[in-house]
């Protein structure tokens, strides 16, 4: 019977047809030196920003004219060179790890709704194995938070002033609806998948099926989440209770773990449900 692959071979068999879309998070986890990230066309050093980082293929934003990226245009299909760093966070090591990987040019154009910046599609010659460990490593790690989002969206956790301070919970959030202003509100409970929150008297109901957009404030994070309104209800004071679901967030996520893990490791804390 074949030996498993292990290392960077089994990031390839698990991962190897998936990619990271370059958010806030996900280059803050990867730990991205934003200051060195360019590609090298010949004599040419463009500065850009990861936009999709994949095992066999990566794309880039940079700024360039309109004439930049009509001269660029003759080097498609031709080999650049990528230069990247990470300062992994926890990592031991005071120097950043680098990488110079050759790759080829597959596309260049402009980014859709972007003027003056340029989506450059490279495919390596060669991933090296220490960068498809850290990008193995980082979706092994998504994997499991997104299990955590099913368990933890199974339970709520009611807002009191001690449950905020454990959270981290900076006492503020806001709702906000298409073509909107954004309107504090008062969350009630909270779990990785729904948010019960109040706003009020005279605030507008909103019909079941609503997409709305939340910001949740944090010490560890300012979180953006998209939620859909599932149920709005008026109470006997006048208040509008607001109940909705929660689109996946690893932020979230990981505020809810951590939650839970320091409430239950005190037992002098009553866990608020």
């Amino acid at each position: 019977m074949a030996n498993a692959p292990t290392g960077a071979a089994q990031y390839l068999a698990r991962f190897g047809d998936q990619s990271i879309a370059c958010s806030q998070y996900a280059l803050t986890k990867l730990g991205v030196d934003r200051s060195h990230c360019f590609l090298k066309i010949e004599d040419y050093v463009i500065l850009c920003v990861p936009f999709q980082f994949g095992f066999k293929r990566s794309l880039f934003l940079a700024s360039l004219s309109k004439q930049e990226l009509t001269f660029f245009q003759r080097y498609v299909n031709g080999i650049v060179g990528l230069s990247i760093a990470f300062n992994p966070p926890g990592s031991k090591s005071s120097e950043p790890i680098k990488f110079f990987i050759r790759c080829n040019l597959t596309t260049i154009g402009p980014m859709k709704g972007r003027e003056n910046v340029g989506l450059f599609v490279v495919d390596y010659k060669s991933a090296p194995d220490d960068l498809v460990a850290m990008l193995g490593g980082f979706l092994e790690t998504q994997d499991r938070i997104k299990a955590q989002y099913d368990d933890y969206g199974k339970t709520s956790i009611r807002m009191t002033p001690d449950v905020a301070k454990l959270l981290g919970y900076n006492m503020y959030a806001t709702i906000t609806e298409p073509s909107a202003q954004a309107k504090r509100i008062q969350v009630f409970s909270l779990s990785s998948k729904t948010i019960e929150h109040l706003e009020a008297a005279g605030a507008a109901s909103r019909a079941p099926g609503t997409s709305v957009a939340y910001q949740l404030f944090f010490k560890k994070y300012r979180i953006s989440a998209a939620g859909t309104v599932v149920s709005t209800d008026i109470l006997s004071q006048g208040l509008v209770r607001t109940v909705s679901n929660l689109a996946f967030s690893p932020e979230l996520v990981e505020i809810i773990d951590d939650y839970w893990y320091n409430a239950r490791s005190n037992p002098s804390l009553k866990l608020a449900q």
